[in-house]
């Protein structure tokens, strides 16, 4: 018949199949006791999860090699192991990824308070001007419902497989996911909450994106319940809001600012878009949509006003393509501006 001592050196080396370390290691057990004139070995062990078809297969393998080992019968109870002690072992073999921030990629959030301001163009060229800094760039358009990423970077291709990683679509200089991959011709998204929820999350873990300096993330704009979900998931972020001049897109925008606040967000600054025209000719400025929403949304967020971006459109520059503004054009200069803020910012 097995001795106590015998039955604890047989379970010390099973594995709880969970956190994949060996009862000896995480102190899983709990009580043994044995019954020689039964020949009955009873026996509690603590492991990370309960009630699983894993929890089954390791019960079968512990009655199995304790009966090989001269039990006749074997009594066997499970118990949940504390958390902490289970926080402890994947502390210890956490791998890196973007999302646990072990990586050092640094998250910018480009958020607006409504569509139409300029926020994926931004976006796109503010990723673009970090690239041509030296930096190593990704973009994911988060804007799900609303994604023009893509086509603003003059994107036709689609992302490819490498075993089970996604490999993500270059241009300019950037690495881009977006969900415009993954639908055709166009077609309007309507999946609910969820499904969209697993996708987006699947551009964070199931892209091989390699080593980044900046990972930019093009928010849904306004703070519902997508745009909440993004905060959510990513780790500490720096954020630019955008709006433009116009008092209303302002008082707007100042919603998204105080859900980066909410969300433990960084606002490193306000950038506002279409801030007025400049004509070719007379070089006046013409304020089309008024002026001082972005100065005045600045001091609401207490951050700084980093770019006021004229009306325009990039050159027909042979490099240009999609809404990509070239390093010598003027804007693109004030984009050259507004990157190198945020690489001083770091």
């Amino acid at each position: 018949m097995l001795t106590k001592e015998q039955a604890i050196a047989l379970l010390k080396p099973v594995k709880d199949p969970f956190i994949n370390k060996t009862l000896a290691e995480t102190g899983g057990i709990r009580e043994v006791k044995i019954n020689e004139d039964k020949g009955h070995v009873s026996i509690k062990i603590a492991i990370a999860e309960m009630n699983t078809a894993e929890q089954m297969q390791l019960q079968q393998e512990l009655v199995a090699k304790l009966k090989r080992a001269g039990a006749e019968t074997v009594g066997l109870r499970f118990e949940q192991l504390p958390d902490d002690r289970i926080k402890q072992f994947h502390k210890k073999d956490e791998k890196p990824t973007l999302l646990n921030g072990k990586l050092g990629t640094q998250f910018l959030a480009i958020a607006s308070g409504k569509g139409g301001v300029g926020k994926s163009t931004v976006t796109v060229n503010v990723a673009v001007a970090l690239a041509r800094l030296g930096k190593k760039v990704g973009i994911i358009d988060a804007d799900i419902y609303g994604f023009s990423v893509p086509d603003m970077m003059g994107i036709t291709d689609r992302p490819t497989l490498k075993g089970n990683r996604i490999i993500p679509v270059e241009a300019h200089g950037v690495q881009l996911m977006s969900m415009g991959f993954f639908v055709e011709d166009n077609e309007p998204v309507i999946w609910r909450g969820p499904r969209l929820g697993k996708m987006l999350r699947s551009f964070f873990d199931e892209v091989e994106w390699g080593k980044l300096d900046y990972l930019l993330l093009d928010l849904p704009p306004g703070t519902g319940d997508m745009a909440l979900a993004v905060h959510n998931t990513i780790p500490a972020s720096k954020e630019i809001i955008v709006t433009t001049p116009h008092p209303t897109a302002a008082f707007v925008a100042s919603r998204a600012g105080k859900m980066a606040i909410n969300t433990q967000h960084e606002i490193v600054g306000v950038i506002e878009n279409m801030a007025y025209f400049e004509s070719k000719v007379t070089k006046e400025k013409e304020y089309v949509f008024g002026q001082g929403g972005g100065q005045k949304l600045a001091e609401e967020l207490q951050a700084p006003l980093i770019g006021q971006i004229p009306l325009g459109q990039p050159s027909n520059h042979p490099s240009a393509r999609g809404s990509i503004y070239t390093n010598d054009d003027p804007i693109g200069q004030i984009y050259h501006e507004i990157a190198q803020y945020v690489i001083d910012k770091e």
